[in-house]
């Protein structure tokens, strides 16, 4: 590339600037196997209890293989695609659709195991190593790369032509591509037990909820029998929202947060995916809701709430709830998280699942004193604020991963 600069020890490549002693090889001059599997279908397969693993294109994840709920051929198949099957170290990737060049190693031995005609597997000679070879497929340059070479097509891919004239940037010896596959490999250990450890303390806070929020098991100073009531009867008033016109500019983009079902996937108690206008309020039949209001669903995301800390509008699929002065804010909103899935099966709809709110009334709540409420609420809320320091912590070691990721597989920065 004209007008880049090149650092002293360093030279400009195919890939980008890569240092001097490295070398571009090609996807076919550093594998023994470049191939694709079949579809069980056009040789009559169908799936079993057990047999021969098969991998789609839906169990090849960033950087790790997803096979929580595994599928399975029988073993003849195997033998018909043998040249595919698949061993430790083979990395995957991923040749057609949205996930298209979506890869990751196999890390460990999956006995028998084969995959479809939407990935393909990627064997590496033994001059190189194959974790580094499998993290540079993750790097935004090799992504960049795939992106370059797919055919846009109906559906886009790539092809096992593609893969083979790929170019990867190489260190002159397999023991500084083991040195860097360690660094990172590091990296995904810290991501890892940060991931686990998120996991266990969200299970405990889930059990933590199953005791606490029916009084199965009471706080220190706490005792007598809780009352039995409705939903419905812990609830002073309930808020509707709706939609400004689309068709008139001057409704929207403005600076009042309007939430849907969909800030639900990804809240932030602050923002909201769309802003409304002061004018497209005025002219709706949404309503500005104050700040530390449950939120809830009523038509689609049944079960689900949030709680904002800044006056928000909301449409007509979310209504806001105005619990009575015995009522806690936060147990509610602790409520509605244990009871979530129990609100879904309420749901109907034959093609959009919703809740009625007689139906939403009139589900059992148990209710204890409010200061116990207080007291179960902040206890649950402290979990909550352990889990997202992890997941901050969590966050950070990634974006660190990245970081080296982009130093190390380029060359920046030399290990030995």
């Amino acid at each position: 590339m004209s007008g880049v600069e090149v650092p002293k020890g360093y030279k400009q490549s195919e890939v980008g600037v890569i240092p001097e002693d490295w070398n571009i090889q090609k996807g076919e001059e550093i594998t023994t196997l470049i191939s694709k599997g079949a579809s069980p279908r056009w040789q009559g397969f169908e799936y079993t209890r057990q047999g021969m693993l098969f991998i789609t294109s839906e169990n090849v994840r960033d950087g790790f293989l997803e096979i929580t709920r595994p599928k399975y051929l029988p073993l003849e198949f195997n033998e018909k695609i043998k040249r595919t099957k698949i061993y430790k170290e083979d990395i995957l990737i991923n040749l057609v659709g949205a996930s298209i060049g979506r890869s990751c190693q196999v890390k460990y031995n999956l006995g028998i195991a084969n995959i479809n005609q939407a990935v393909a597997v990627f064997r590496v000679v033994d001059k190189h190593n194959s974790y580094f070879i499998a993290y540079y497929l993750q790097s935004s340059t090799a992504i960049r790369q795939i992106f370059d070479m797919q055919v846009d097509a109906a559906r886009p891919n790539i092809s096992l032509g593609n893969l083979r004239q790929f170019l990867f940037p190489l260190p002159p010896t397999k023991a500084e591509q083991e040195a860097i596959a360690e660094a990172l490999s590091d990296a995904d250990g810290l991501i890892e037990s940060l991931k686990q450890l998120i996991a266990k303390k969200q299970m405990i806070k889930q059990g933590a909820m199953q005791e606490l929020l029916i009084g199965k098991k009471r706080l220190p100073g706490f005792s007598g029998e809780w009352k039995t009531t409705s939903f419905g009867g812990i609830v002073e008033r309930i808020v509707g929202g709706g939609t400004p016109s689309r068709s008139i500019p001057d409704y929207w983009n403005g600076d009042i947060p309007w939430m849907t079902v969909k800030d639900f996937a990804q809240h932030d108690s602050v923002t909201t995916i769309e802003y409304i206008t002061k004018k497209g309020l005025k002219n709706s039949a949404s309503h500005l809701i104050p700040k530390h209001t449950l939120i809830t669903s009523t038509r689609m995301a049944l079960g689900k709430a949030v709680i904002f800390n800044v006056d928000i509008t909301i449409n007509q699929d979310l209504k806001a709830i105005f619990p009575t002065k015995e009522i806690n804010t936060l147990f509610l909103y602790y409520w509605f998280q244990f009871n979530e899935a129990y609100i879904a099966e309420k749901g109907s709809g034959s093609t959009v699942m919703g809740i009625s709110l007689n139906d939403l009334k009139k589900i059992p709540f148990a209710k204890p004193t409010l200061l116990e409420q207080t007291a179960i609420a902040t206890i649950l809320s402290d979990m909550d604020d352990e889990i997202t320091a992890l997941e901050t912590k969590l966050s950070k070691a990634r974006q660190i991963k990245q970081g080296m990721m982009q130093e190390l597989l380029t060359g920046r920065v030399r290990l030995v």
